[in-house]
């Protein structure tokens, strides 16, 4: 019989897929239990361990889903479904924006503002389904468009853009056929209404989405020319909403308001300087200032080493330490050190996901591999950004560490997704491998009897 060390040794060495972004993968969620047990204010122990149940049911799930997706084979089950991507992100986002209740999925205010939806009692944070899925769906069409271009070119009937080939046929359609417009018509448009849609809930989500989503294009070959016009169709999308926010007196899309108070705050107690202590106007600001105060101080006090697992004293007076500001929670109990692992973790994972989408001959795994992992880095670096007061907040979540059950599950899609293509890659890789090494063989077996051949002879 073997020994537990040597079966566990065994299982280790048997998992297909990239092992470091496995193990970064395992070490995010074994973080994030620590994390969440430590930054929960609560004091009661009944409180503070159907948290944890929560969370370890949340944790239980999401590594069922990385490996339900790592376990698909076939390139073209993620291919198939990306097409869908862009029609069920808008149809999420309908239902969202227009406030609609169907029974058992209904659009939920939170915060003053429409961003999840209720299903069957669960919390859906839309935004963060369309983030993936958008990532999904634009690598799908950037390799469609390859395979449209290079089937006509080839004289062939093109096995992508049906849709748009034959509105080119239509009169006064016909430049569907050009490459630009196809790419307007598959890849733009559909970015510009997802961002626009978002807009609404979100304006700082509204602009993630669309760099990502810039990036996603960048990384699929798109021409830079283009993608600047992309990146201005933003900026004037942008300053549209703005100007018929501004026109209508803060009546259209009110979470402008919110956004641009963020851009110009400064959050320091200099706000109570003028401001009577115990008065309501006071209480006010001092609410506004108290979660990136708050943020700061910890950072502050954490310094090198931190003060140790459970010892924060500002998770007391944020009251969301352990989603929006996560980061700045594990600088002050396991300092600067801590705060250094952390990033290394989320750069070995961009790192490791370049080296799979070079092994990639498939186009379509090659951007679906690099969009995601932009995506999860970005967020990270955002979320990063925002906690040690170099960006203003934006509730950008930490991936796999912060709070948030649909964020949680969606980051631990990206990352199955990942771990799927990558298992299939080394296969490829593997087999490629195996056949050099026959060819050796055989040519090394050939030249034996040759050389016996000879030696008969003379």
């Amino acid at each position: 019989t073997e020994t537990p060390r040597k079966s566990l040794w065994k299982i280790i060495d048997n998992m297909e897929g990239d092992k470091v972004i496995w193990i970064i993968v395992l070490l995010l969620m074994l973080i994030s239990i620590l994390a969440i047990f430590s930054s929960t204010p609560l004091l009661s122990d009944d409180s503070r361990i159907e948290i944890m149940k929560n969370h370890g049911i949340v944790a239980a799930a999401g590594l069922a889903v990385v490996i339900g997706l790592y376990k698909i084979r076939k390139i073209g089950i993620f291919r198939w479904i990306s097409q869908a991507g862009f029609f069920f992100t808008l149809i999420l986002l309908f239902i969202l924006d227009f406030h609609l209740k169907l029974g058992f999925l209904n659009a939920q205010e939170l915060n003053g503002a429409w961003r999840t939806l209720s299903l069957f009692g669960f919390q859906i944070h839309v935004y963060e389904i369309a983030k993936v899925a958008m990532v999904m769906y634009l690598a799908w069409a950037l390799h469609a468009f390859r395979q449209d271009r290079d089937a006509i070119e080839a004289g062939e009937e093109s096995p992508t853009f049906r849709l748009a080939n034959w509105l080119s046929t239509k009169k006064h359609l016909g430049f569907l056929k050009k490459p630009f417009w196809k790419r307007a018509f598959y890849i733009y448009c559909p970015s510009l209404i997802i961002c626009a849609m978002i807009a609404p809930g979100s304006n700082s989500s509204a602009i993630f989405v669309g760099i990502i989503l810039i990036g996603t294009m960048m990384i699929g070959g798109v021409p830079f020319k283009e993608l600047i016009v992309a990146g201005g169709a933003l900026v004037v999308t942008a300053l549209l909403l703005f100007g018929l926010h501004k026109a209508s007196g803060g009546d259209f899309m009110p979470r402008l308001k919110t956004f641009t108070s963020r851009m110009e705050a400064e959050y320091d107690t200099k706000a109570l300087d003028n401001l009577k202590p115990g008065s309501q106007e006071f209480y006010d600001v001092l609410d506004d200032i108290r979660q990136p105060y708050g943020a700061k101080i910890a950072v502050h006090e954490g310094g090198l080493l931190g003060k140790g697992s459970g010892n924060s004293t500002q998770k007391y007076s944020v009251t969301h330490i352990y989603s929006d500001y996560m980061y700045s929670f594990l600088i002050e109990e396991y300092g600067l050190l801590g705060g250094i692992l952390i990033i290394i973790l989320y750069i070995s994972l961009i790192a490791r996901s370049s080296m799979i989408a070079r092994m990639c001959s498939n186009g379509f795994a090659k951007i679906a591999v690099g969009g995601l992992a932009f995506l999860i880095t970005g967020q990270a670096f955002m979320h990063m950004l925002v906690n040690v007061d170099i960006m203003p907040m934006t509730g950008q979540t930490l991936p796999l560490l912060s709070d948030g059950a649909s964020a949680f599950l969606v980051s631990c899609a990206a990352f199955g997704i990942i771990l799927s293509i990558s298992r299939m890659a080394k296969k490829k890789i593997q087999n490629a491998e195996e056949t050099i090494d026959m060819n050796k063989d055989d040519i090394q077996a050939r030249l034996e009897i040759l050389e016996q051949i000879e030696d008969e002879k003379l």
